[in-house]
C-alpha cells in the first residue's frame, strides 16, 4: 500500500493545510500570528502548510505581501520541505516567477492551477504547466473546475504526468470516481484530497495525501481522522467524519474563507476578517458555522 505520510523525498504527501491568513481590523496581514498559526497546526500534527492558496487569499494581496507570506511560513514551519506555496496567477511567467521565489525560499514544491483567465484547451494547459515545472520544483496540479472552467480530467493529468510537469494532484472536482480513472492512466501520479467533504471517500479510494482546509481550526481531530481513513480503520474514521462533516462540507461552499475564519475564532485561533470583496457571514450561514464549531467544539475535538 502506498504511504500517505510525509517524507522529504515526497513533500506534497500527509496533512498540508491551506492556511488562512490572520489580517488585523484593519486589513493589514499579521504576520506574527501566522507564524504562530503555522506552529500550531505542525505541532498538532499537521505534516505543513500552503500558503498563498484560494483560502490564504492570494488575490487580494500584493506582490510584496505574497512573498512574505512565504517566507514567514517557511521561518515558522522550521523545514521549508514542509511548505508549498499556490502560485497560481494568470499569466504562465508569472507563476513561474512565484515558483522560482518559492524554490529561492527553500520550499519543497508548489500548488498550481491550469490557466484560469479563460477556457483554456489541452495544449495551453500543457504548455502553462511545462513553463513552471521549469522553476525546479515539484508541482502538484490543483484541479477545480468549478471555479477555473478549466478541467483537468484524468487522460489529460496523464499526459501533464507523463510530461514531467505535475508529481500529484490536489482533486477539488468532486467525483470520486475519478481516483479509480487516475489511478489506472497515471498509477505514478499522486492523489490528494483536494476537498474536505470527500476525505474518506478519498482516503478510501488511495490519496496519499490531503490539501486541507478546516484543520485550520480542528488540526488534533482532523489529523487523528485523516490517518485513520488513510489506514482503513474506519470505526475510528466514520464516527469523526460524521461529527466534522457539517464543517468539512463548508470548505466547498463560496463562503468557505469566510466560514473557516469564524471557526478558528470561535475555537481561539487567529483567523479575523476578509479582504473585499469577500464580506462578513450572515444570517442562516453564519448561524451553522458558529453552532457547528460550538457543537464540535463541546465534543472535545480540537
Amino acid at each position: 500500500m502506498t504511504s500517505a505520510t510525509w517524507t522529504t523525498d515526497r513533500p506534497w504527501r500527509g496533512i498540508m493545510v491551506a492556511t488562512a491568513l490572520p489580517l488585523r481590523d484593519d486589513l493589514s496581514v499579521d504576520h506574527d500570528a501566522y507564524a504562530e498559526h503555522v506552529r500550531h497546526l505542525i505541532a498538532n500534527g499537521c505534516d505543513g502548510v500552503v500558503p498563498n492558496g484560494s483560502l490564504g487569499e492570494y488575490q487580494t494581496l500584493t506582490p510584496d505581501e505574497r512573498a512574505r507570506v512565504v517566507r514567514t511560513a517557511v521561518d515558522a514551519a522550521g523545514d521549508g520541505a514542509r511548505v508549498m506555496p499556490g502560485v497560481s496567477a494568470y499569466g504562465s511567467a508569472e507563476s513561474r516567477r512565484w515558483a522560482e521565489q518559492a524554490a529561492e525560499a527553500g520550499c519543497g514544491s508548489v500548488l498550481l492551477l491550469p490557466p484560469n483567465a479563460y477556457r483554456a484547451d489541452d495544449d495551453a494547459v500543457r504548455a502553462h504547466y511545462a513553463e513552471v515545472a521549469r522553476a525546479g520544483l515539484p508541482v502538484v496540479a490543483y484541479n477545480n473546475p468549478l471555479d477555473t472552467k478549466v478541467d483537468l480530467v484524468p487522460s489529460l493529468l496523464a499526459q501533464l504526468h507523463t510530461e514531467g510537469s505535475v508529481v500529484a494532484v490536489k482533486e477539488f472536482s468532486g467525483d470520486v470516481r475519478r481516483a479509480y480513472e487516475i489511478a489506472e492512466l497515471a498509477p505514478d501520479l499522486d492523489l490528494l484530497i483536494g476537498a474536505d467533504d470527500v476525505l474518506l471517500e478519498l482516503a478510501v479510494a488511495g490519496a496519499v495525501g490531503w490539501i486541507a482546509g478546516y484543520p485550520n481550526a480542528f488540526p488534533a481531530t482532523c489529523a487523528e481522522l485523516y490517518h485513520a481513513a488513510c489506514a482503513g480503520d474506519l470505526d475510528t474514521a466514520l464516527p469523526l467524519y460524521r461529527a466534522l462533516h457539517p464543517l468539512l462540507r463548508q470548505d466547498s461552499k463560496t463562503e468557505f474563507v469566510q466560514s473557516i475564519k469564524l471557526s478558528m475564532d470561535i475555537v481561539g485561533l487567529r483567523g479575523g476578517p476578509t479582504r473585499p470583496p469577500r464580506t462578513p457571514l450572515t444570517g442562516q450561514v453564519e448561524s451553522l458555522v458558529r453552532a457547528a464549531t460550538e457543537k464540535a467544539r463541546a465534543a472535545g475535538h480540537h
